[in-house]
This record gives structure tokens, sequence and C-alpha cells, in this order.
């Protein structure tokens, strides 16, 4: 029982009427592990999510927290979970709130301690009816904190916050997680998933469709960027640059012109060669947004998918 995951699934499937929003995943996450589950609108996140807490029951499949049902775990105060259809209590405070979950949890950290790890003690006072919506994601946060659990299950935290929050945000969460506790998020921002996770999970048409670390799921997009600014571009500029040595797609807007190249140093090499005049030259590496596109697009490569499973 010690030894087993944090989270188990087994086959799970979720029918609503015709659709299948999870569609067979198998999935364990270690103790300790930070976890990014990805993925675009109606992938099912959120609905595995649920059946992983046991807010759902799977028409097929089994979901385990902790070796034990979903409702052991989150008795035994093991489990906290920040959801996206979680409500507070709009009259109560925002301490009042935390004090409130708190109380019903048999060893939960100091109310105080909770506000301080969700940044939320300087709107303790406020009534959550009057909070904003980064505000409101703060206060979540701290309610799902206080019952100090080993597991801890955000869908979208950061939404509605802006740049700044998002960051005081996970700079808590990196505190919360360096303890050795095990996190999975769900979220739409992939620089969150690429900076913050040990690995990376996508989910497609409610399909596990990639498993790895971000520098794995990033690798199945191979080569990179060559981009330059030309003042005067001459003709057949388009046709020319697309057959340098490991061209594969030739971009230009405006004065910028973007090469996507399998081989950056002889791309770079000839351009310098046949265009001296070019300037502002940057070489970039892909990004998670290019590995997401390329293995959620609904004609993405079954090998491409089959390689990070």
């Amino acid at each position: 029982m010690n030894d087993s995951p944090a989270i188990a699934l087994h086959g799970l499937r979720k029918r609503f009427g015709q659709l299948t929003a999870v569609d067979g995943v198998t999935l364990e996450i270690g103790r300790g592990e930070v976890v990014a589950l990805l993925g675009p609108n109606g992938a099912g996140k959120s609905t595995t999510i649920d059946l992983a807490l046991g807010l759902s029951n799977p028409d097929e499949g089994d979901a385990r927290l902790f070796g034990g049902t979903p409702r052991q775990a989150i008795v035994a105060g093991r489990v906290g979970a920040m959801l996206q259809g979680g409500a507070l209590l709009p009259t109560l405070t925002v301490r009042q709130s935390i004090e409130l979950v708190a109380a019903a949890h048999r060893h939960p950290l100091p109310v105080d301690e909770a506000m301080e790890r969700a940044k939320v003690t300087d709107i303790a006072r406020q009534r959550v009816a009057k909070l904003s919506g980064g505000q409101m994601q703060r206060a979540r946060f701290a309610v799902a904190v206080v019952s100090n659990p080993d597991l801890l299950i955000l869908d979208e935290p950061t939404a509605a916050m802006d740049v700044e929050a998002r960051h005081v945000f996970w700079e808590s969460m990196r505190a919360f997680t360096e303890e050795g506790r095990t996190v999975v998020f769900a979220t739409h921002y992939l620089d969150e998933a690429d900076s913050f996770a040990d690995r990376i999970v996508i989910l497609n048409r409610g399909r596990l469709v990639a498993d790895g670390t971000p520098a794995e799921v990033k690798a199945v997009v191979s080569g990179r960027v060559v981009s330059f600014a030309l003042d005067a571009a001459p003709a057949g500029l388009h046709d020319r640059l697309a057959t340098l040595p490991g061209v594969r797609d030739v971009e230009r807007r405006g004065e910028r012109i973007s090469i996507q190249t399998a081989d950056s140093d002889a791309t770079l090499r000839a351009v310098l060669a046949d265009y001296p005049a070019a300037h502002d030259v940057e070489v970039i590496s892909r990004t998670m947004d290019d590995a997401f596109l390329a293995l959620t697009h609904d004609a993405a490569e079954p090998a491409l998918q089959e390689a990070l499973r």
C-alpha cells in the first residue's frame, strides 16, 4: 500500500450520450511528481480529473489514489483540489472559508500558514462575493492546501489571473512541491507546463497522445527556426530560400523572414552567404506550442504520438 502510486488510472472510459469524453486512459503518477495535463478544449482533461477524484463514475475502468478508492484518500485528508466548478460561499470572508474547510480535516495546516502559502493574507477579511477573478483563484488555492494534502489537483489554477498574479501563484506552488508532494495541474498556459512540470501528459479527443518530460515532448518537433530581417528583398527570394540546406518552410511578414529548418547551422551559413545584408538574426528552438499543435492536430502522425506513450 505504501508503494502505491499517487494516482493510478486503468482503462478509464466516460461517455455522455454519443460523446466519448474519456477513451481508454491508462496513467500512473508517482509520489512527488509534478505533472501538467494538457489538451485542447474538449480533450477530456476536466472529465479525467473528475474520474480520478471520484466525482464521476467511469463507464469502464478504475481509478485509485494511493492504492485505495478516491473516497478513501479524500476522507483521509490526503487530497486537495482546486476545480473550475468549485464555489465558495459568497457571504463568508476568505478567512472564514478557509477555517470552514480546515475544521473538516483531521490534520489541517494552520489557517494563517495556508493563507500565507496562497498569498491571500491581504484579502483575508474580504467577502468572497467581492473578490476579483484572480483573488478568487488564490482563495480557492488556500482552501485546497489547508487540508495539508499529499496530492494536490488543480484544474486551470491561474485562469483569470494577470501575469504578476500568475508569477506569485507559481512561486507559492514551488514552495509547496519542494516538500515532496504530488501535484497534477491542467492548464492552457503551455509556458507554465514547460517551466514548472516534471512531466507532461497530453490528451486529445479523450485519448492520451503524449507522456514525457517537457524536453521529450518538445523533441517530437525537430529542427529550429532561423529568423532574420532583410530591408530590400530581391525577386524570387521565397523560392531561393526554399532550396537552401535543411529548409522545410519559409514564411515572410514584411521585412521579417522565418525559416523552419532541420539543420539551422547549414541554413544560416547559406543565408548569410547569399544575403550578407540580413540582420537581426535569431535562431529559435521549437517550443512547447509547436509540439502541442503537432500532437493534437487531427492529422498528427500515429508514430509521433506512439513515441511519447
